[in-house]
């Protein structure tokens, strides 16, 4: 029996995924989570319009998309006051991220990150065949001057921005932005991670300009609108650029129920605003629980907040490993300096009451551990 020839490019990755989902942490654990405050997730969830949209088209779901996403779109567009063609729905920022890459980055070509920044888009490069070259973070915020330096001196094709970022929730005013973005060298497209802007300060969201055709623009349903299950995001930028997404885009690849939920879920801007004050207020609630256990929290911009542990990656890991075995699914960085830190999606009232009187136990627990080991 023979076997198929597969590409070198997918042949010579290992086998990873960026993240272990709650799911299966929950099938090797035998048993649910009892507080699920790790994938950033918006408990607060959708707006009831939203809701009702969907239930009212779920018997309708034998149907296909509409692979344009016109109403969608034409509802987005209206929203940033843009035109139409200048805004692309997909699968998700995750799915936009693998597409602006295959546009913008040949095989071999440099992609310029920030090391710790979101891993899932360092999955794309990979699978494109691109060369990462990441930044370190500087004061637990990306580099701007340092990234748009790599950027030139690499000759890169992409620059990857997120701004609130994930996983330490930092942002850059709006102007610090504007001024990267005047200052990319000719060649560059810069990919602003933007998933978070809906619960950041007003001053960390630079205005739209659909003229500079180097700047993407990323946003999601998945996070303050709270339809991450639906899988849509978007991208909004030059007509140019957008309409090179259309070459390469999975036209059937948005489903229909979270296409339509997404349409009522912008239509509903009060709502919108309802949740962002409760995750405002999640975020302090959760810095007080921090400071309490006497634990540094962290500015956020975002529905999460990183808590510095106090300590090396040894501890933090040590802590987020009592937080689960007390049944509460938290995540952490992965890299050095972050590493020291534990992050804490928001929650309701009543979770964060769990989660306050669960932390010092879980830290306790890590420093017997550590100081046994």
């Amino acid at each position: 029996m023979g076997r198929p020839t597969l590409t070198r490019i997918v042949r010579d990755l290992p086998a990873l995924v960026p993240f272990v989902g709650p799911e299966a942490q929950e099938r090797a654990r035998g048993r649910p989570f009892v507080l699920r405050l790790g994938a950033n997730e918006n408990v607060f969830g959708p707006s009831p319009k939203a809701i009702g949209a969907m239930i009212e088209a779920a018997p309708q779901n034998w149907m296909y998309s509409d692979p344009e996403n016109h109403d969608l779109r034409e509802a987005i567009a209206a929203h940033h006051r843009v035109p139409a063609d200048c805004v692309v729905v997909g699968e998700g920022i995750d799915g936009l991220l693998g597409l602006a890459v295959k546009v913008a980055a040949d095989p071999g070509t440099v992609v310029v990150t920030s090391d710790g920044a979101y891993p899932t888009f360092n999955f794309h490069v990979a699978a494109q065949g691109a060369r990462l070259v990441k930044v370190p973070y500087c004061d637990d915020r990306e580099d701007l001057d340092a990234l748009l330096d790599a950027a030139r001196r690499r000759e890169a094709r992409v620059l990857y921005v997120s701004n609130p970022d994930n996983p330490m929730g930092s942002w850059w005013p709006a102007a610090d932005l504007e001024r990267l973005i005047a200052a990319l060298p000719d060649g560059v497209l810069l990919l602003l991670d933007e998933a978070y802007c809906d619960t950041a300060p007003p001053d960390a969201v630079p205005a739209i300009d659909i003229s500079n055709p180097q700047v993407l623009r990323l946003r999601t349903f998945s996070k303050a609108y709270g339809l991450a299950g639906a899988r849509i995001g978007y991208a909004v930028g030059s007509p140019d650029l957008i309409c090179q997404f259309d070459k390469v885009r999975n036209h059937y690849g948005i489903n229909r129920v979270g296409q339509i939920g997404a349409l009522a879920a912008m239509q509903d801007q009060p709502y919108l605003v309802e949740v962002v004050r409760h995750i405002v207020n999640a975020r302090e609630r959760i810095a007080d629980i921090a400071r309490s256990s006497g634990l540094v929290p962290l500015p956020s911009g975002a529905n999460f907040v990183t808590i510095d542990c106090g300590a090396d990656g040894a501890f933090a890991k040590a802590v987020l490993d009592a937080l689960l075995e007390r049944d509460v699914f938290a995540r952490k960085p992965g890299v050095a300096p972050l590493d020291r830190c534990i992050r804490v999606s928001c929650g309701r009232d009543e979770d964060l009451g769990i989660f306050g009187r669960i932390l010092p136990e879980a830290l306790d627990a890590a420093r017997n551990r550590v100081a046994s080991a």
